[in-house]
């Protein structure tokens, strides 16, 4: 059996504020967005809460109209502000309960061309059970993998599910199976919180998938908050939080007497920093499958951009039974441009530039004899 994760960076419609050419472009309307929705759902807004609101609403474009060219203000009922002809905009509403709207992403469809590149990679892949990062939603995914993996030639999965999660920009975890792996449970940690709140970014989305002879694998989609915006302190601690709770479900399954787990996704973090302490130390029996002598790393450490060893990103972890498992390993960059001139490794001949590449991850792929 083959299991495989890949980050496909949206199908169809991504977030224009996520389209730049590196993080800083985006990042100021990400963090408006965010702080903006946390101020409306105050039940009461301050002199300075409203001061607050002005200033970010001025700074993204949104002080005289609704439509601006990374965000929209949606309002459904009632009043926030009010933008007269003459003099200065105010805000007009006094709490949550006086209006009903918020701020949102405006998006942008994805390249036609990279579109049909992340299909060919999930093809060259040929997973047979295949986790996903970063899909619109259930039905993008659904439509994805019935129509545009099969114009390039692949054979598309016979089960295909994804739960929403709690990002705003329609960048979920899903996993698509083929039919000998029916998914026969699906458990959802959106709801997840600790001392200091809502603890995954996305969800922990747990997959239990039905093997021969009645035996079981768990498989548990990640991606973890990322490194683009926010302080890095506050980005830690959000991983670590993270990490810790996925380490306790990992924990649980053992205890439950289900030997055959992984853990897979976009972790956002390096092997070696802190936040990854509850996964690969601290008493973890996980492994990296990159750390599996039959593993073909294709001469670079890393899963994203440049694939340095500071962008090892990317993530399947394994259980002990599993590790022991593993027949071959690799990881499929073929669908990535690499470097300012794509010269870093060979990719797809429909990969002619940047913009084409499927994703800026590669895909991790392990063959276990389960």
């Amino acid at each position: 059996m083959r299991l495989a994760t890949f980050n496909v960076e949206n199908m169809f419609d991504r977030a224009k504020a996520l389209n730049g050419k590196n993080w800083a472009e985006g990042k100021p309307a990400l963090e408006a967005q965010k702080e903006l929705n946390a101020l409306f759902e105050k039940p009461s807004y301050s002199v300075s809460d409203k001061k607050k609101m002005l200033k970010l609403l001025t700074d993204n474009g949104l002080l005289k109209t609704d439509d601006s060219p990374l965000l929209l203000l949606r309002k459904i009922r009632g009043q926030l502000i009010k933008r007269p002809r003459v003099g200065d905009a105010e805000i007009v509403a006094s709490g949550r309960k006086s209006w009903i709207g918020w701020v949102e992403l405006k998006t942008e469809p994805v390249n036609e061309t990279a579109t049909l590149n992340t299909a060919r990679v999930l093809h060259a892949m040929a997973a047979d059970v295949q986790a996903v990062i970063e899909a619109e939603d259930r039905t993008t995914l659904r439509l994805f993998n019935a129509q545009v993996i099969k114009d390039i030639g692949g054979r598309p999965f016979d089960h295909v599910m994804l739960v929403d999660g709690n990002d705003e920009r329609g960048i979920d975890v899903g996993l698509m199976t083929k039919s000998k792996y029916p998914i026969l449970s699906i458990r959802s940690h959106v709801d997840d919180t600790d001392t200091k709140g809502a603890i995954f970014s996305r969800d922990c989305a747990e997959y239990e998938i039905e093997l021969s002879k009645g035996k079981r694998l768990w498989v548990l989609v990640n991606h973890f908050k990322s490194k683009g915006y926010g302080s890095q302190a506050a980005n830690d601690a959000k991983r670590k939080r993270q990490a810790q709770r996925v380490r306790e479900l990992y924990d649980a399954h053992l205890q439950a007497g289900d030997s055959l787990v992984a853990v897979v996704g976009d972790l956002n973090e390096i092997p070696g920093n802190g936040p990854m302490d509850p996964l690969l130390r601290q008493g973890s029996t996980l492994r990296d499958i990159s750390s599996h002598p039959k593993f073909d790393s294709g001469g670079k450490a890393g899963t994203h951009g440049n694939c340095g060893p500071s962008a090892k990103l990317d993530y399947i972890l394994l259980s002990p039974n599993l590790y022991s498992k593993v027949t071959a390993a690799g990881v499929e960059r073929r669908g990535m441009w690499g470097g300012v001139n794509g010269t870093l490794w060979p990719h797809f001949e429909e990969v002619g530039n940047a913009d084409e590449a499927a994703s800026d991850h590669a895909a991790l792929w392990v063959d276990l004899d389960i």
